[in-house]
């Protein structure tokens, strides 16, 4: 398993993941649906973000990654934010977000992918990453905890008002 950047050449494995997601994760479907309903578009935004260009309002430049196997199905995506310099990220968010494929889950996916995230992010100059879980996801808590997450403590969020438990990770 590798990660890869985002591109056109993935557009039915990316179908694959997003159909997951639709029809066992709902709620989490709804981050990828623009992936779904115009695919080149999607990996155009996810490119620009990983260079700066074109940002939403409180985005900062992010790398985006997915997580393949052989067959190059798509079993997990992972984002790397370059910088957490605004009150959303630094609180809630975090320098690294991920997902894995809900029909790929409790396999270690997770772990793996995470670890192989963290070199990403120390070529980034990222020296210690911000990673944040729900604080009831005991599951994204022991991904990052077996990555040498230290546990910083429990906020509240406030764009996403519920508990999350915040940790660090040496990247290199």
């Amino acid at each position: 398993m590798e990660l890869v950047v985002p591109s056109l050449e993935y557009q039915s494995a990316f179908a694959q993941f997003y159909a997951d997601f639709a029809e066992h994760d709902g709620e989490n479907a709804e981050y990828y649906l623009e992936g779904k309903v115009d695919f080149p578009r999607y990996i155009k935004r996810l490119s620009d973000e990983a260079d700066g260009l074109n940002l939403r309002d409180g985005y900062v430049p992010c790398s985006h990654f997915w997580l393949v196997n052989t067959e190059k199905s798509i079993l997990g995506a992972i984002r790397v934010r370059h910088n957490i310099n605004n009150e959303f990220l630094s609180l809630e968010a975090g320098h690294i977000g991920y997902d894995i494929a809900p029909s790929h889950r409790a396999k270690g996916k997770g772990k793996l992918m995470l670890k192989l995230a963290l070199a990403k992010a120390a070529e980034l100059g990222i020296d210690s990453a911000l990673v944040i879980a729900d604080e009831d996801n005991l599951a994204s808590r022991a991904v990052i905890e077996a990555n040498g997450g230290e546990f910083e403590n429990v906020v509240m969020g406030k764009v996403f008002p519920n508990l999350l438990a915040r940790y660090w990770i040496r990247s290199h």
